[in-house]
């Protein structure tokens, strides 16, 4: 096991973040009676360990910034107590253990309007929007034709339910089996960013009991290469298609992010793709 991480270039400005959210939180905002003889504003340090159920003697060493070493579980307990949001609590993380916290799982569902005019900027490019657990969350009209993802409730918009889950996704993905463990292996990555105890994990949990591949393939422990920017897909009225695809941060705090596909222009079937989304345009 390495040694805890020294505090020595952050401890002072970690101290007096510490302080600083001490000293913003009344009493009463956390069931603590006001009392008449606080020499100072915000919470005594005492109070402070009790509601994180911490040691006074190890939070009041972090405040004065001695240069100790704390763990994820005691850093948790304090970004709950200063009711920290997540840039603040990311913050931190960072400034106890130079790397970022292991995020709560609860994953962002609002896509801003900016994101959905770019889509449709990108009308002839299949684009669409996930969060941390890979829930489609926006789509051009593009990605719907290729995906069907407005065929599906939306609380099973999912990428990677509907990848293991749905025969029609199955079919598109030609081969299916060298794509999927590639997606599956860049899902486990954003999987293991995350706590246990997430809708993330309830995710994982529901496709290992449905889908025989997924749970011998996850339990496996096999980490592939992450997908090299080309992905195969197998439309009935073209045939196979190399598509380039990428992956752009719209929000790193929220794990947003939009993937957008354009067929490979040195291929004929580029050309066909493109018809075939304005003759589906018409027929709509």
């Amino acid at each position: 096991m390495s040694a805890p991480r020294s505090l020595e270039r952050t401890r002072t400005e970690l101290a007096a973040f510490l302080r600083s959210c001490r000293e913003r939180i009344l009493p009463e905002d956390v069931g603590l009676p006001a009392g008449k003889r606080r020499r100072t504003p915000g919470l005594r340090r005492e109070e402070v360990a009790a509601l994180a159920g911490v040691g006074l003697t190890w939070y009041t060493w972090l405040e004065q910034g001695r240069d100790i070493g704390v763990s994820a579980t005691f850093l948790d307990s304090l970004s709950r107590a200063f009711k920290l949001d997540a840039m603040e609590r990311r913050h931190l993380f960072l400034l106890a253990h130079q790397r970022p916290p292991p995020e709560p799982g609860k994953t962002w569902c609002i896509v801003p309007p900016l994101i959905h005019r770019l889509m449709e900027d990108l009308a002839r490019r299949p684009a669409y929007v996930l969060n941390l657990r890979w829930d489609v969350l926006a789509f051009n009209a593009a990605a719907d034709q290729v995906f069907r993802f407005s065929s599906h409730p939306v609380e099973r918009r999912n990428f990677l339910w509907l990848l293991f889950t749905d025969s029609t996704m199955r079919c598109l993905f030609d081969p299916w089996t060298e794509q999927a463990l590639n997606i599956l292996s860049s899902f486990r990555r954003d999987f293991a960013r995350a706590i246990e105890d997430s809708d993330i994990a309830a995710l994982v949990t529901d496709l290992k009991k449905i889908d025989p591949d997924f749970k011998t393939w996850w339990q496996s422990q096999d980490i592939h290469a992450p997908c090299h920017g080309v992905r195969h897909i197998f439309l009935q009225d073209i045939g196979r298609i190399a598509f380039e695809h990428t992956t752009l941060t719209i929000d790193e705090d929220r794990h947003l992010r939009l993937i957008y596909y354009a067929a490979k222009e040195d291929e004929p079937a580029s050309e066909l793709f493109e018809k075939w989304l304005q003759e589906d345009d018409e027929r709509e």
